[in-house]
């Protein structure tokens, strides 16, 4: 009696799903680390130019009104994320609690000038708008002097714009990794069933007809797979949170969205476009051609 082998297929069909499943999930939170970080990188970047500060030093007749005064007029501006402003007598407190002792006991009086501490925005955080800005404070009579260190602006804008160039570098690099590791794993699928494809045009059936049930398919694995990648990551971000502080300033819910609909696109546009590649090479081949390979 001749043995039944379509259970066996089935098994071995859904054993290949659930593989195919696997590497694409994996390959697709690879992918998701990658467009995470390169999202993050960029809020990283702004976070740390948002943190640049310009000392203002404001001369000993300025009043506290006058200097609360400047310092609206200034955080009106565009350049001007942030602006603080702290008297001669905070200055002191603050000296006392960092040293530990008492400046003025040694000077004889209050040896600190009332000052505006000024956080310049991300797209003005350089050398040259910085000493733009500066020109434009010291014009102002109730300006002493402006400072802020030029060597740690300079040197975090050197090394930030090669980061950013490497990250994208990066991202394009496995993405094509990604798409040729996801290509290989289809092509493997529809290989094991090359005969049925040509069985099937043989007893007449359209092109089309052949390929809708490995759409379905590869519809069903893409979305299996992107959600399973989504959760993964998810699971990930959920870990990292309580290890780095203010990492909900770098890592927030826009980048968390944009990375899991980067996933499901690419998800479901690679496994499509690859296994409808895949069968149409199957479609296009003869009897002879199948055995050959």
């Amino acid at each position: 009696m001749k043995r039944d082998r379509r259970p066996y297929n089935k098994r071995r069909h859904g054993l290949q799903l659930i593989t195919l499943c696997i590497s694409t999930t994996m390959v697709l939170v690879l992918l998701g680390i990658v467009v995470l970080s390169v999202l993050t990188a960029r809020n990283l970047q702004r976070n740390l130019r948002e943190n640049v500060e310009i000392s203002v030093i404001l001369g000993d007749t300025v009043s506290v009104d006058d200097g609360h005064a400047l310092g609206l007029l200034i955080e009106g501006k565009q350049y001007a994320r942030e602006v603080n402003y702290i008297s001669r007598d905070d200055a002191l407190m603050m000296a006392k609690a960092e040293m530990g002792l008492d400046p003025s006991e040694f000077a004889g009086s209050n040896p600190f000038s009332s000052e505006l501490t000024v956080k310049i925005a991300a797209d003005y955080a350089n050398s040259d708008s910085i000493d733009a800005v500066i020109d434009t404070l010291r014009c102002d009579a109730r300006v002493v002097d402006v400072a802020y260190t030029r060597e740690e602006v300079d040197g975090m804008n050197h090394l930030l714009e090669p980061v950013s160039m490497a990250l994208l570098v990066l991202a394009g690099l496995l993405i094509f990794i990604c798409y040729t590791l996801i290509s290989n794993s289809v092509q493997l699928s529809v290989y094991s069933r090359r005969f049925l494809i040509h069985t099937m045009k043989l007893v007449g059936a359209s092109w089309s007809f052949i390929r809708r049930p490995f759409l379905s398919q590869a519809i069903v694995v893409a979305v299996v797979s992107a959600v399973l990648s989504c959760a993964l990551l998810g699971a990930i971000v959920y870990a990292v949170y309580p290890l780095m502080p203010r990492v909900e300033q770098i890592v927030t819910w826009r980048e968390l969205t944009i990375t899991a609909l980067a996933v499901f696109v690419f998800s479901f546009t690679i496994m499509v476009i690859c296994t409808l590649l895949s069968v149409n090479k199957f479609l296009k081949m003869t009897a002879g051609e199948l055995y050959k390979i």
